[in-house]
């Protein structure tokens, strides 16, 4: 029960956030550091989740969580105190960085206190506390900014750490021999620099900065991650221990995490886009075809679990790519025209998809280690998985920019006045379906990328030993992967 109020807790953050923004960019002004507000999140969570996951290797779960869950409500603190735009984008960055322990050390927490074949159950339920969020953030998140404050959307977050850290306080007790550790400060520099000037490159490049600075972000982030490596081939306790991708299903299990990244950004960063500026759809009808995939999503990590017991983590994760592929296929054959029925049945199969992989992939890589690593196991899931959502913001963003340009070159104001109900009074109707035409043809391409990459997913599905599961752990060995399984 804590670790799962500990991934509401961070789960919701994002979904809750998203739905208050504009209104508190309204409170505050400043629009322009609009997206700034999550980008500042997104980077530190991404560039902290190793480093956390590390740290709980070498000193225990409970001290590395309690320090980086206790960051997070203080920083939720001051972003609800926050009086401009600049000191909330600031207390977000701080936010995130206390985020990136939460949600991988309450995984890791999982595979350390049940067997395998208890873990994949119990992790199905974990994924679905996902979806859960997924549809309880955006209606508490609206119901707070309209009737009470919103800083609430922050603050809420205070009551539900509270009892997690009193409930793992008092119920998870850990055996651990004292020793004398190593910390690799280089490491984690050279990890928070490299991987931070990428993600912002990233962010940068969705946000149309000029070639020069972008290569310039993308040279330096480069150049620190291969001081990096060389540097860990040395280090007595690497933050980042580069072995673990020599094995099969870790190595297996990151990529996935990136290419699921990548098509669930392509869902939830762009159907309902689609829904309300190609279809002409109301926000009730777009936030009903991006619910479904919360939905599905819980019901698939459900059965993932039960799935895997009986078969094997290939079948499982194989189900997933497929339900991807097809998901994403639907969405590629939607028109301005379609019904509504279209993209809830694309958004549903993705969910599907999501609930399978995510669980498969992930329960196979903890039960691959012992304890030593498994939170850095975990930890460069959840981390491939950032980097996914983040490229594909930036990937799609730039196809669907480029789309849009190529038919209506002043199309910008045009959408801008299109998303919004009163804005529609100064568009002719010619006009509103030469923008219409123009997103759909751009989102059209998106979802053909996205649809690539979910084949890449189902490749990487197919790349799992075949008859390893949670009943079977030994047969991944045998298979000559050097793992060491539970």
């Amino acid at each position: 029960m804590a670790v799962m109020m500990a991934t509401f807790m961070a789960a919701m953050e994002s979904s809750i956030v998203a739905t208050a923004m504009p209104s508190i960019v309204a409170a505050l002004g400043g629009f322009r550091l609009f997206s700034w507000a999550f980008a500042a999140y997104l980077l530190t969570q991404a560039v902290t989740t190793p480093i956390y996951g590390r740290l709980a290797d070498l000193y225990g779960r409970k001290r590395v969580f309690f320090a980086g869950a206790g960051l997070f409500l203080v920083a939720s603190t001051l972003c609800g105190l926050a009086w401009a735009m600049v000191p909330l984008v600031l207390f977000r960055a701080l936010q995130g960085a206390g985020a990136g322990a939460i949600q991988p050390i309450a995984t890791t927490i999982i595979g350390d206190v049940y067997q395998p074949e208890e873990r994949a159950r119990i992790q199905g339920y974990i994924s679905g506390v996902f979806g859960v969020a997924a549809i309880i953030g955006p209606m508490l998140g609206a119901f707070l900014v309209q009737h009470v404050t919103w800083s609430l959307v922050f603050w809420i977050n205070l009551p539900i750490g509270a009892v997690t850290f009193v409930m793992f306080g008092l119920f998870l007790h850990e055996r651990r021999i004292p020793r004398r550790h190593q910390i690799d400060y280089l490491g984690s520099a050279l990890m928070m620099f490299g991987a931070g000037a990428l993600m912002l490159a990233l962010v940068e490049f969705g946000n149309s900065a000029g070639l020069p600075t972008i290569l310039a972000l993308a040279a330096a982030g480069l150049g620190a991650l291969v001081v990096l490596a060389v540097h860990e081939r040395d280090a007595a306790e690497p933050v980042l221990p580069l072995r673990l991708w020599r094995h099969r299903v870790i190595a297996v299990g990151s990529f996935s995490g990136l290419t699921a990244g990548i098509v669930m950004m392509s869902l939830n960063g762009f159907l309902p886009l689609y829904v309300q500026g190609a279809m002409g759809r109301s926000p009730t009808a777009a936030g009903l075809a991006l619910g479904a995939a919360s939905v599905s999503w819980t019901f698939a990590s459900l059965a993932a679990g039960r799935l895997m017991i009986r078969t094997s983590y290939r079948l499982a994760a194989t189900i997933g790519g497929v339900s991807l592929i097809v998901g994403t296929m639907v969405l590629i054959a939607i028109g301005p025209a379609s019904p509504l029925l279209l993209p809830v049945a694309g958004s549903l199969l993705i969910g599907i998809g999501m609930g399978f992989c995510n669980t498969s992939f992930l329960v196979s890589t903890q039960a691959s280690v012992g304890y030593g690593e498994r939170g850095a196991a975990t930890s460069s899931i959840m981390f491939m998985r950032i980097v996914g959502n983040s490229v594909g913001a930036a990937v799609f963003g730039a196809i669907l920019n480029f789309g849009v340009g190529r038919h209506i070159p002043e199309a910008g104001n045009a959408v801008n006045r299109l998303l919004q109900p009163a804005g529609h009074q100064g568009l002719s109707p010619a006009m509103i379906a030469r923008v219409s035409a123009a997103i759909a043809d751009g989102l059209h391409n998106v979802y053909l990328v996205a649809g690539v990459v979910a084949v890449i997913c189902l490749v990487l599905a197919l790349a799992l030993p075949a008859r390893f599961s949670p009943t079977r752990p030994a047969a991944a060995s045998r298979a000559g992967l050097g793992l060491r399984s539970d």
